[in-house]
């Protein structure tokens, strides 16, 4: 397999970085080196914010329509190359295959989405105080938008921040995640290929200087990032200075409850989706589940049984349902939580360990693992577990459950399985979390309004609610003459 190497993307060309440094990036499944990447120094940065910011004083001006143009052709490209961009994404990320290819075209469906505001970006008339006057306010890009991405969905988030973005009159400038950046720096060739003017579309690669660089800077005017709460603090902090805008999806920690009404297989379903999906890597995941008594024994053997069922193997696989983690500092977690509950007292249910066999004996495996006897003060009910690991705890009363659910320093997602729709009233009142599913797994919609509350971010994205993000105001007074 040839390694590939990739370079930084600034005013649309290929370009060296300032320093030989370059950063290698390893299969999950194996720990083999699948490419390189440079990385960017400050001056670098400083170039791609200036094109950036040149680009947009044109880009700006052309119709919305046009632009939304530009982004069909961009999507178009992007679908041409579904295989090669889902490969890429499985060799850099240890996502399967199957779910890879449909990663490519969730990236493809969120810049087309973001191309149907084209023609409803708009403002509002708005009569004056005053005798022969109009208030006009009319909304404007921000300028240059910094992206800002994770490794869990790394195409998907970069197309979720591209689409709206620039159809809405900014340019960008776009640091891929360390961890798995080639399918997403791919993304330039395609767009040079569709047309997309030089400048408008920009990438750098690095670390935390890199991205220090880019949200201190005066050029940038927003912030959009998707990433761990402890980097949306840091990226929070810097932004402060220059009081440049931020948008921020950070960690979640989505209880699941199943109430003693539930449909139980739809619950075992959406419960078993929505915990071992990505191997569990997913902000909105099934991260602590809370089982009502009077159905709990009925409910963990069919869920137990589901959970045995999975295939951990080869991602390239069709038939494999879990992959590797995506890094080392993954597994440990796995290990670290999964011992530390043990070690409290509770019990392991299914899982617990790497998988044997010769396939494993490189990579970042873990079985998929639910942990039983848990209780509400455990660490593993609180700190995020980003991983095939499910601490299950019992509960008897509806503000018993409630309590545990809240009882969280995140709120971004919950999901919860009942036909009563007075609890579902009450759920929507009181449990403290920006996304809430009810009687399904997790898994926005483009059309929805995907936030976090707490310490799982601000701002929030897709919807119109999402596209607001990218546009500032602009109040006129017009004062007109009768004569």
């Amino acid at each position: 397999m040839a390694i590939k190497n990739y370079k930084l993307y600034i005013n649309g060309e290929w370009v060296n970085s300032s320093t030989n440094d370059v950063d290698k990036i390893l299969n999950p499944a194996n720990e083999e080196v699948v490419g390189t990447v440079q990385e960017a120094l400050e001056n670098d940065v400083i170039k791609a914010l200036q094109a950036a910011e040149k680009a947009q004083k044109s880009w700006k001006l052309l119709p919305a329509k046009t632009r939304a143009n530009h982004l069909r052709d961009f999507v178009s490209e992007i679908r041409k190359n579904k295989d090669k961009l889902a490969r890429l994404i499985t060799e850099e990320q240890g996502k399967l295959f199957k779910v890879a290819q449909f990663e490519v075209e969730v990236t493809c469906s969120f810049i087309e989405y973001a191309c149907e505001w084209a023609r409803h970006i708009e403002g509002d008339i708005i009569p004056s105080d005053n005798a022969n006057e109009q208030i006009w306010i009319n909304k404007v890009p921000k300028g240059v938008v910094v992206a800002i991405t994770a490794w869990n969905f790394p195409l998907a988030l970069a197309g979720r921040k591209i689409g709206p973005a620039l159809v809405t009159g900014n340019t960008i400038v776009v640091k891929p995640t360390p961890d798995a950046p080639m399918a997403t720096l791919e993304l330039c060739n395609l767009a040079k290929n569709a047309g997309i003017p030089d400048g408008v579309l920009n990438m750098v690669t690095g670390g935390v200087t890199v991205g220090k660089t880019l949200v201190e800077s005066k050029i940038t005017k927003m912030v959009t990032m998707t990433g761990s709460t402890p980097t949306g603090q840091a990226i929070f902090r810097s932004a402060a200075q220059n009081l440049t805008h931020v948008q921020l999806e950070l960690g979640g920690k989505a209880p699941a409850i199943i109430f003693e009404d539930a449909n139980i297989d739809i619950a075992v379903a959406g419960a078993l989706h929505s915990r071992f999906d990505n191997a569990g890597q997913v902000c909105t995941c099934n991260e602590r589940m809370y089982v009502h008594e009077a159905i709990y024994d009925v409910f963990m053997e069919k869920f137990l049984k589901q959970v045995k069922a999975l295939k951990l193997d080869d991602p390239m696989d069709l038939a494999t349902d879990i992959g590797p983690l995506t890094n080392l500092s993954g597994l440990e977690r796995m290990q670290r939580l999964t011992k530390e509950a043990l070690d409290n007292g509770a019990t392991l249910l299914s899982g617990g360990n790497t998988p044997k066999g010769t396939q494993f004996e490189k990579g970042f495996w873990f079985e998929p693992t639910v942990i039983g006897n848990v209780t509400q003060d455990m660490n593993i009910v609180h700190e995020e577990i980003f991983g095939p690991v499910l601490p299950v705890v019992k509960f008897s009363t509806f503000n018993e459950v409630v309590g545990y659910a809240n009882d969280s320093e995140f709120g971004l997602a919950a999901m919860v399985f009942t036909n009563d729709m007075n609890k579902i009233m009450r759920l929507n009142n009181e449990l403290e979390f920006g996304e809430i599913y009810i009687n399904r797994g997790h898994g926005e919609q483009h059309q929805g309004f995907h936030n976090g509350l707490k310490l799982s971010g601000t701002g929030g994205e897709d919807g119109k609610y999402g596209i607001e993000q990218y546009l500032d105001k602009k109040t006129s007074y017009v004062k007109f003459e009768t004569k």
